[in-house]
């Protein structure tokens, strides 16, 4: 999967395990979306906005297992101690999943699980640095395993927009620094930004002489086929700037009816995906779970 990310043409799909005991009607609905003929790889979600879902890393290890294809499991910080990463980390690497998201992951308050404690000992880093322990053959105490971990591949993430990106620039140079190797980004909507993302990862580059300077930027990619997740996206999440150019073609398509809007909105999105893929081919899309709009980007 490395090789592919920092060579070739790279896309991977993200997938939300349900709140449910067991994985099978997801992995069937992806089986009837035809996304599968158009991506690389996935990444699982773990927990996101703190609400109960199904384990990301044996989510990843049963899609690896059925479609034959790598997955990213992503581990929270939010919900484990140093010990708890580990012990997830060992077992994630007895599965065979390898490929190890760090976020530092939502807040606690806004979990659907009454009285819910966050159990932070440290943001993205540090289970970056416990991951380059386990890929040096020992824990993050410094003791060596009596047998060395299968080599961890591992990812983090970045805005996409800030109004001073110097800011965007050195948390991903921090997160480099520590060894990650795909940094995946809040999603793009504009070229531009783009443009600026990319300078960053050149810039960085040149800042390291060893293995580090060999990582990449995969660009986040959410379709929009609604006016109200275009808005939402633009007003309420930090890191994410979705043009007025957009937003006014989906306030005119949304005055037509409700199909205008789904056109107008896969329209844009197509049209930008296309010359994403042309500019840079190393991209992560978001659906909610509605893999059906995969084959409409293509």
């Amino acid at each position: 999967m490395l090789q592919k990310l920092l060579n070739d043409k790279y896309i991977t799909l993200e997938t939300t395990p349900p709140k449910l005991p067991t994985l099978d009607f997801m992995l069937d609905k992806l089986e009837k979306s035809d996304a599968l003929h158009f991506i690389d790889g996935f990444t699982t979600t773990d927990c996101p906005l703190s609400k109960l879902k199904y384990n990301s890393i044996i989510a990843a290890f049963r899609l690896q297992k059925k479609f034959k294809k790598p997955v990213i499991a992503t581990m929270s910080m939010r919900d484990r101690n140093k010990i708890a990463l580990q012990s997830d980390l060992l077992g994630a690497n007895d599965l065979g999943v390898t490929n190890i998201l760090a976020l530092t992951g939502d807040p606690a308050k806004m979990s659907d699980q009454p009285n819910t404690k966050a159990v932070v000992e440290g943001s993205s880093l540090l289970l970056l640095d416990i991951i380059r322990a386990f890929n040096n053959g020992m824990d993050y105490a410094g003791k060596e395993f009596k047998i060395k971990p299968k080599p961890i591949t591992p990812f983090a993430v970045s805005n996409s927009y800030a109004k001073n990106f110097a800011t965007i620039e050195k948390k991903i140079y921090k997160k480099i620094k520590k060894y990650a190797k795909g940094i995946i980004t809040q999603p793009v909507y504009d070229l531009e930004i783009v443009d600026k993302i990319l300078e960053i990862k050149n810039k960085i580059k040149m800042e390291f002489k060893d293995d580090r300077k060999n990582f990449e930027i995969v660009l986040g990619f959410f379709p929009i086929t609604k006016l109200k997740t275009a808005q939402f996206l633009h007003s309420h999440v930090p890191g994410i700037y979705v043009p007025d150019e957009w937003i006014n073609k989906l306030i005119k398509a949304h005055k037509i009816n409700e199909e205008e809007e789904k056109k107008v909105g896969l329209e844009l999105s197509k049209n930008l995906f296309q010359k994403l893929l042309k500019l840079h081919p190393k991209i992560h899309i978001m659906t909610a779970n509605k893999f059906e709009i995969v084959k409409e980007l293509f």
